[in-house]
């Protein structure tokens, strides 16, 4: 099993920008298919970005371009960095993680969640 927790999240304007972390402990040894997903209040969860074992990084349309996934093997930590920052990226931001690192582009059922940070854009 592995744990995630986040960090990093916090309020800022519009066109603003934030970096989460998720730090993984447990058994990090297994390679894992890792990503983030996000919940505004009253909606439903949606998928944001997601890397694989090899590095190949995958995107929401809605983020593309504006936010990048990246990993620090040495660090057993994920990042998302944010920029550009819109009201509609307002939600509570999740970090998963998945042993079943196949078509980890297409992967939306994830084992393993964080507790979440809260992401506030203000206009």
């Amino acid at each position: 099993q592995v744990q995630l927790v986040e960090s990093g999240g916090g309020s800022v304007q519009a066109g603003g920008s934030l970096r989460l972390s998720c730090a993984a402990t447990g058994n990090t040894y297994s390679p894992y298919c890792m990503g983030w997903f996000r919940q505004a209040t009253g909606k439903q969860r949606e998928w944001v970005s997601s890397i694989s074992t090899a590095r190949y990084t995958y995107y929401a349309d809605s983020v593309k371009g504006r936010f990048i996934i990246s990993k620090d093997n040495a660090k057993n930590t994920l990042y998302l960095q944010m920029n550009s920052l819109k009201p509609e990226d307002t939600a509570m931001y999740s970090c998963v993680a998945d042993s079943r690192t196949w078509a980890c582009g297409n992967r939306r059922s994830f084992d393993y969640w964080g507790q979440g940070t809260q992401v506030t854009v203000s206009s």
